[in-house]
């Protein structure tokens, strides 16, 4: 009579009970789901008569919400110098000239959020081979003489920068940026004294400007970015040698890439 009294009674509320399992088991669920939605959040456009158009991803739809975002990066660019002659150039039988000087560079990002399209971003880094050349061209002679000057070093940079981003479109949206960056020249390596004739100052400050792409993905933002610098430092130092004698300013210039993974 137990065991028939056992299975009358759960026989009467065998829905109650499937009811309750299924309760637990959405509980259980419910944090991955949540996870699931910041990640990604999923929308269809659809016609007429209902029919799906297309379905579009949101990723990181909480993303802005954040007041401060870490993120790494790492660089390509072009350098040059800026040259400006002394008065004694044109008598000198001497052409100067920057050449372009490829070079790469890491770092790290810390963005932090001012406004609804606004941040302030700090991304120290460095560029382990740092380097730009003059070229020096003697005419009058039988042959003309090409010598190049070499500045090599590690320059470690301190950008601080301003950025202004558009309304997010889905999962991309354009800005702009700029800013003042400093940097510290260390360790001036000298290959041969010929060629390391000319004096060039060791700190330097430079205003930068660009654009740049927010591409955003279910665990990660991707921004390529493409940035100008003009120095704003002199950094010739003073010198009676025949190459630091050919000019009155010298200041930096370069073109990079910036691949940013936030």
């Amino acid at each position: 009579m137990a065991t028939a009294h056992v299975r009358h009674q759960l026989h009467l509320h065998r829905h109650q009970v499937a009811r309750l399992l299924r309760v637990m088991l959405l509980l259980l669920l419910l944090p991955t789901v949540v996870v699931a939605q910041k990640r990604s959040q999923t929308s269809a456009s659809r016609g007429k008569g209902g029919r799906v158009k297309s379905v579009t991803v949101n990723n990181l739809p909480g993303y802005d919400d954040r007041w401060f975002h870490p993120g790494i990066y790492i660089s390509v660019y072009g350098s040059r110098y800026r040259l400006e002659h002394s008065a004694a150039y044109p008598t000198s039988g001497v052409s100067a000239n920057a050449l372009v000087t490829p070079g790469f560079g890491v770092g790290f990002i810390g963005d932090a959020r001012l406004s609804d399209y606004l941040s302030l971003r700090f991304a120290p880094g460095v560029n382990p081979l740092y380097e730009n050349q003059v070229e020096f061209k003697k005419f009058g002679g039988a042959q003309d003489t090409v010598l190049n000057q070499e500045i090599s070093t590690t320059q470690v940079t301190f950008p601080l920068l301003l950025k202004f981003h558009s309304e997010r479109r889905r999962n991309t949206r354009v800005y702009v940026i700029g800013g003042l960056k400093p940097s510290i020249n260390i360790g001036q390596r000298k290959r041969e004294p010929a060629r390391s004739q000319l004096a060039i100052g060791s700190s330097d400050l430079a205003i930068e400007y660009g654009v740049g792409l927010d591409l955003f993905y279910p665990f990660f933002k991707f921004a390529p970015e493409l940035r100008f610098s003009h120095g704003l430092t002199n950094l010739l130092q003073p010198g009676a040698d025949f190459y630091t004698g050919s000019f009155q300013r010298v200041r930096s210039n370069s073109v990079t890439l910036y691949l940013n993974i936030e």
